[in-house]
Parts: C-alpha cells; sequence; structure tokens
C-alpha cells in the first residue's frame, strides 16, 4: 500500500461526502464507507519519511483553505473509481506544488506520476470498482449537490500500508 500525504475537509464537508458514501453503499454500490475519511491526496509514493511531518507544519498553518467540491468523474475503463473533482483553485494548485517540493526528497522510490504538479488532479474518492450497470445510480446519487462549497482544515500523512493517520501541525 502507498502512503500519500492529504488535505482533509473541515467537519461539515466531511459529513455531506460522508452522507454520500453512504447512500452510496446503501444502494448496492461499494462505496469508501467506513474504510477511510473523506480526503484530496497531495503526494503519493511508495513510502514516504516521516520527516516530512516538520517540513510540511508551515504549509498546514496556512489552513483553513476553502474548496468547491464539483463534478463527477471517473478513473480506469472498466471498473472504475467513481470520484467528485475539487476545482483546482489557484491556492490549492500553489498549496499541491509546495507540498510535493516539500515532499519530493523523501518519496521513494519516487512520486506516482499521477500526484506530479501539472498532472494531478484534485478529487475527493466516493466509490471504487463501480461497474457500468452503476454508473447511472451511482451519479445520480453522487452527483446531488452539483456544487458543495466547502473547506479544508487539516494536512495529515496516510501510511496505507498501516492504516495509520499521521496529523500535520
Amino acid at each position: 500500500m502507498v502512503h500519500s500525504i492529504e488535505l482533509v475537509f473541515d467537519p461539515d464537508t466531511e459529513a455531506a461526502i460522508r452522507r454520500i458514501w453512504d447512500e452510496l453503499a446503501a444502494a448496492g454500490i461499494p462505496s469508501q464507507a467506513p474504510a477511510s475519511r473523506p480526503h484530496v491526496t497531495l503526494a503519493v509514493a511508495d513510502h514516504i519519511d516521516s520527516e516530512v511531518d516538520e517540513l510540511l507544519r508551515p504549509v498546514a498553518a496556512t489552513l483553513p483553505l476553502s474548496c468547491e467540491v464539483g463534478a463527477a468523474v471517473l478513473f480506469g475503463r472498466a471498473n472504475v473509481v467513481f470520484a467528485r473533482l475539487v476545482v483546482p483553485t489557484t491556492e490549492l494548485l500553489t498549496l499541491q506544488a509546495q507540498v510535493h517540493r516539500l515532499c519530493l526528497p523523501h518519496l521513494t522510490p519516487a512520486p506516482m506520476s499521477n500526484s506530479l504538479p501539472g498532472h494531478w488532479t484534485a478529487h475527493v474518492t466516493l466509490a471504487r470498482r463501480v461497474g457500468g450497470s452503476q454508473l447511472g445510480r451511482a451519479l445520480r446519487i453522487a452527483g446531488r449537490p452539483a456544487q458543495l462549497a466547502g473547506g479544508f482544515t487539516g494536512l495529515r500523512r496516510w501510511e496505507g500500508n498501516k492504516r495509520l493517520e499521521h496529523p500535520i501541525g
């Protein structure tokens, strides 16, 4: 499992996303609930040294940051990852690039290409392994509301192999 640096949402935004997860799960769509916490991944690699926590404290101190959760997006081809985009504001793109720059020497063996500045897509995952027959239902459930005003209030380092969250800040 990979390690990542992630933005976490304020309590109201997190609750709204968890409601979507619960509705997807109730409809038989394999949602993220309850295995995860709503987040937006900023940097990802096979391993991230814990030394980045101290380097990222100044970034965490710049939060909160407002955000807009927007349209649905699919990643993959057959059984897809179903997500909602997070509108890429100048502030969010700058923050992601700063996190990448600070973390780069601590990402081993290298950062994953989809987290590189200029190649990164800000999103919050709603469900994984969504089959074609489920897409319409997933969109009806998870596409409401069309725009969700929210905010980020925290930064964390996630150790996927141990399922450990390390808050930064």
